[in-house]
């Protein structure tokens, strides 16, 4: 799918030529899972499956029409005025227009009418970010269109504001910045929001669609109020000093990166069995993330940190440091690590999910993980090299584990294409 595609539907649907089109890639949730609403780094990778948008402006009201949902046979238009952007009820697609010209309302901007195009080949509730790189891809569009020139980390964060304050979804700030800026980037999710772009790592990704949808805001909220579960329960303990001093009432307060799981291991059996697994959850996975990234930094790492970290035996260790391409092999390896922990302590995945990435570790990838919410999307995989790719997913999908997938390379951000 190309801009082209997008151009020659947006003419024969208005009539028109557009004036440009944007797009922001899809993005695989690489690691840290689950962690961006806590305020933690997150590292995620933009993919060449992306949303396009064909815009020109409208002398009228608001025209959004999506490619996508027309193929489907729904209802695919929706068309409203300047002073009429409220949110329409149910899971209408309009509503990430409208949240989004909200959200530029609410900062001060005065802007034109359009007539926009969607049209894009990322499926939606797939784990890869569908509605961060639509409302990235539009944010950019609305920017050019009027002349705002707005940078990559502007563009995500009035994206961000219209799906979690304005449409009410319980997200992070992963999925919009990661479709701003594309590549393999390091997602500092407390103010002022950086973002770091690391160098690319050896191997290519692949992508399974499991074929099992899932929504982000029925997932967030129940993990949330568990993690606040376990901390009421905490802060009610005789706790030292310096430990309560890290923690909060509610998840989006504790200082995470600085509580290390010894010093909060002695408690958590008294919180129940849900609270602590998340709790442990969140600690084990920011530790094995970190350590990840000393690797693909290329940073010294010491043998002992990887036993503790990830379980490891000397024995393990040695293998996996004298192994081909041992830092595709490290990552691969923490990949896999961190869906055990999502699977058996945050119990976001699936039998079927958790099958498929026993399949394709044992049939060759470095590593593989659920990618975004959870209990249904996607699952990644690091694999050596492209033909490799390309075999073992074709013996995916001819093992009946998934219906479809993808080899995926790394893709820029949001992209302007043409004024």
């Amino acid at each position: 799918m190309t801009v082209d595609m997008a151009i020659k539907e947006f003419r024969e649907f208005f009539s028109e030529e557009p004036v440009l089109v944007t797009s922001a890639p899809g993005r695989l949730d690489f690691l840290n899972t689950h962690q961006d609403y806590k305020g933690l780094p997150v590292v995620a990778v933009g993919i060449n499956l992306r949303t396009y948008i064909a815009v020109s402006p409208s002398q009228g009201s608001f025209v959004i029409a999506s490619g996508n949902l027309r193929d489907e046979g729904v209802k695919f238009v929706d068309e409203f005025s300047q002073g009429n952007v409220g949110l329409v009820g149910g899971k209408w697609f309009g509503n990430y227009a409208r949240a989004l010209i909200a959200a530029f309302m609410r900062r001060g901007y005065s802007i034109r009418p359009f007539r926009a195009w969607i049209r894009s080949n990322i499926p939606m509730s797939s784990g890869l970010g569908s509605s961060g790189t639509l409302l990235v891809s539009l944010s950019s569009a609305i920017s050019a269109l009027n002349g705002f020139n707005l940078d990559r980390k502007l563009i995500a964060e009035i994206a961000y504001e219209a799906e979690h304050d304005i449409m009410g979804v319980p997200c992070g700030r992963l999925d919009q910045y990661a479709a701003a800026f594309g590549d393999i980037v390091v997602i500092e999710t407390k103010p002022p929001y950086n973002i770091t772009t690391l160098q690319r790592l050896g191997g290519v990704f692949l992508v399974i669609d499991t074929g099992i949808r899932h929504s982000t805001a029925d997932i967030h909220p129940r993990r949330q109020l568990e993690i606040d579960e376990g901390l009421s329960k905490l802060l009610s303990m005789d706790l030292p000093r310096n430990l309560r001093s890290k923690l909060g009432a509610h998840y989006w307060e504790v200082h995470w990166d600085e509580v290390a799981e010894d010093e909060i291991a002695p408690f958590i059996g008294e919180l129940g069995d849900v609270p602590g697994r998340r709790i442990l959850y969140t600690l084990r996975a920011n530790e094995s993330t970190k350590l990840a990234l000393r690797v693909i930094r290329g940073e010294a790492i010491d043998i002992t940190d990887i036993e503790r970290v990830l379980g490891l035996s000397r024995a393990e260790v040695d293998s996996l440091l004298s192994s081909y391409d041992w830092r595709g092999a490290f990552v691969g390896r923490v990949m896999t690590y961190q869906h055990r922990l999502l699977s058996e302590y945050y119990d976001v995945s699936l039998p079927a999910i958790d099958k498929l990435v026993n399949f394709l570790v044992s049939e060759g990838a470095y590593g593989a993980k659920l990618s975004g919410a959870g209990l249904g999307g996607s699952v990644i995989a690091l694999v050596r090299d492209e033909d490799t790719a390309k075999d073992l997913l074709n013996r995916t999908l001819s093992s009946g584990l998934a219906p479809r997938g993808w080899v995926v390379s790394i893709d820029r951000g949001v992209t302007v294409h043409g004024q």
